[in-house]
């Protein structure tokens, strides 16, 4: 066993830190490490925090986690930002709004990168909560980047999402429409002290509140804390109720994990292929001269790749 796996499981926060650095940048120690710890996942339960940008997921998580964790639960934050298109790195690490309880030793919170992963979701996310979840940590709140209809990607990662909504944008309706209606199992109408949002609670419940999934939709403000409690406690319910789903839940999970492991690594193999194929630059020129067309030309090299693949 690595000595950082072994202190991983002690929970040294030096460890722990270290293996997610590790996780996420996907170092050559990364693979030992899941390896050494998978068999020691599955305790911690996750919550997905989903919806526009400036809905106030960072409020409502900042108020909940004192809240949850006079529950009993010892929790961890995911805030999964946009990268960078020229550092790489996330541009929204400094999470303001959450100072108070990132000064909270008993919490563990992590800023990561999307890296432009579907719905801002980074693909060592699943493995940074797997970490965590060793570490001891049995709540761990993910809040992901506000990136419209793509933000469905989380609920592929967690046992609960929760969806942010908010009167001040007026895409919420359209965006109920567009899909985060099927992904929901609890909706929050934030800033519920402002003009419009019993208006939008009533639309939310009437759109979603009857649908096969029967989510939760409640209504709180975090700028006053009004709601705050009661939205704790039926998560804490949410959570407890959902035990006898979570093996479903999980075989989901672990089936869309391994889709997107041996997608991304066929995608690999396929870009070094075409781009150490001759042919990928001749096709090129022929389209800049317009002798073809990109279809054809596209075809043609799928068609040869394909054919080496098989060899």
């Amino acid at each position: 066993m690595l000595p950082i796996v072994k202190g991983l499981i002690e929970g040294e926060r030096r460890s722990l830190s270290r293996a997610i650095s590790i996780v996420d940048n996907d170092e050559p120690d990364s693979k030992i490490i899941l390896r050494q710890i998978f068999d020691k996942t599955g305790n911690a339960k996750t919550i997905g925090f989903t919806g526009s940008g400036g809905a106030g997921k960072s409020s409502i998580i900042g108020k909940l986690v004192p809240e949850l964790q006079a529950m009993g639960y010892k929790m961890a934050i995911l805030a999964v930002d946009p990268t960078s298109p020229i550092t790489g790195g996330a541009i929204l690490g400094d999470r303001v709004r959450m100072q108070r309880v990132m000064e909270d030793e008993k919490l563990f919170m992590r800023s990561m990168g999307s890296r432009g992963a579907a719905g801002g979701i980074s693909n060592s996310v699943r493995n940074v909560i797997r970490v965590l979840d060793v570490a001891g940590y049995d709540l761990i709140l993910v809040e992901s980047v506000g990136a419209g209809q793509l933000e469905i990607e989380i609920s592929k990662i967690v046992n609960l999402t929760a969806v942010v909504f908010t009167p001040n944008t007026g895409d919420n309706v359209q965006a109920i429409k567009a899909g985060l209606s099927e992904i929901g199992d609890l909706y929050i109408i934030n800033k519920g002290d402002l003009e419009g949002a019993t208006t939008l609670f009533n639309s939310v419940l009437d759109l979603i509140g009857n649908t096969e999934k029967k989510p939760t939709v409640v209504k709180v403000s975090a700028k006053t804390g009004k709601g705050i409690k009661e939205l704790a406690y039926i998560i804490d319910k949410l959570l407890k109720a959902g035990k006898m789903h979570y093996k479903e839940k999980e075989k989901k999970m672990i089936e869309a994990e391994l889709r997107d492991m041996v997608l991304n690594m066929i995608d690999e193999k396929v870009s070094y292929m075409l781009t150490s194929n001759k042919k990928y630059y001749h096709f090129i020129d022929k389209l800049i001269s317009k002798k073809t067309d990109p279809y054809h030309a596209a075809r043609q090299l799928a068609d040869d790749i394909f054919h080496d693949m098989l060899r």
